[in-house]
C-alpha cells in the first residue's frame, strides 16, 4: 500500500519529468520534481515559518505561564493552549513541512538505488506515462549525477544550505532578544551549532552520495531561501 499510493506515484512523476526535460536530463528532472513538491506544499512551510516567528514571539508569556504554573501542568498546558489558540500558533506545523520532504527522498532512492537509472521499471509505469527515450546522468553534461565523492556540489551544497539557516538565524534574533539572558545564551549556542554544523554535515552528506543527492539538497535550499524571503515581504506589508 506504502509504495501505491507513494512511491509509485512519484517514481510516475518523476519519469515523466525526465520524457520532458531537455536531452532527458535527470538533473533538471529532480530540480522540477522539488519545486513541484515545495509549490504544493508551500501552506505548509509558510505554516512553519509563521509558526517559529510566533514562538519567538510570545516566548515571555511562555515563560511567565510555564513560572506561575510549575506546579499544576494541567492548568499550564490548558493556559498554553489558549496562548497559542490566541495568537494563531499552530505548534505542530513545523512537523508537516519535515514530513512532506520525505516522498522526494523516497522518489530519488527508488529510481537511483533500488531500480538503478537509467534502468526503467517499465511494469510500474502508469499507461498514460511512457519511458523517456533518453535517460541522461549527465547534468548539463558536466556532472555525473550517479558518481559520488563530487567536491563542487558538496561545497555548493553546503554554501546554500549556510545561506539558508543565515536567514532564519537573521528571522528569529528579535524574538530571542526578548528572552530572559541564560535563555539568550542557549539558543545562541543552538543557533551556531545549526549556522556551522548543518552545513559541515549536508556537505559531507552530498560529498559520500551520488551528485543527485546534492542537486536535491541544493534545490531545496534555494526555494527555502527565497520562501524566507516571500513571507518576510508579506509579514513587512501586513505590518505597514
Amino acid at each position: 500500500m506504502f509504495e501505491t499510493f507513494l512511491v509509485k506515484p512519484l517514481y510516475n512523476i518523476f519519469i515523466f519529468l525526465i520524457g520532458i526535460m531537455p536531452f532527458g536530463d535527470v538533473g533538471f528532472a529532480i530540480i522540477a520534481l522539488t519545486l513541484i513538491i515545495r509549490v504544493i506544499f508551500y501552506p505548509a512551510f509558510s505554516a512553519s515559518i509563521r509558526t517559529q516567528m510566533g514562538m519567538q514571539e510570545v516566548q515571555g508569556d511562555l515563560d511567565h505561564i510555564n513560572k506561575t504554573y510549575k506546579d499544576q501542568p494541567d492548568e499550564r498546558a490548558k493556559r498554553t493552549m489558549e496562548l497559542f489558540k490566541e495568537k494563531n500558533i499552530r505548534p505542530f506545523a513545523g512537523f508537516l513541512a519535515l514530513f512532506v520532504q520525505i516522498p522526494i527522498f523516497l522518489a530519488l532512492y527508488f529510481a537511483f538505488f533500488r531500480e538503478g537509472l537509467p534502468s526503467i521499471a517499465t511494469d510500474l509505469l502508469y499507461s498514460f506515462v511512457h519511458a523517456p527515450q533518453a535517460v541522461n546522468l549527465m547534468f548539463l553534461g558536466l556532472v555525473n549525477l550517479q558518481s559520488a565523492h563530487n567536491i563542487p556540489i558538496a561545497i555548493i551544497v553546503a554554501l546554500t544550505q549556510y545561506g539558508a539557516i543565515r536567514l532564519s538565524v537573521m528571522r528569529t534574533a528579535p524574538g530571542i532578544a526578548r528572552m530572559a539572558p541564560e535563555k539568550q545564551s542557549a539558543q545562541r549556542i543552538q543557533q551556531y551549532m545549526m549556522l556551522y554544523g548543518m552545513p559541515i554535515l549536508l556537505g559531507s552528506i552530498a560529498y559520500s552520495f551520488p551528485a543527485a543527492v546534492g542537486i536535491y539538497f541544493t534545490t531545496g535550499n534555494l526555494v527555502s531561501m527565497g520562501q524566507e524571503w516571500i513571507i518576510k515581504r508579506q509579514l513587512e506589508k501586513s505590518a505597514a
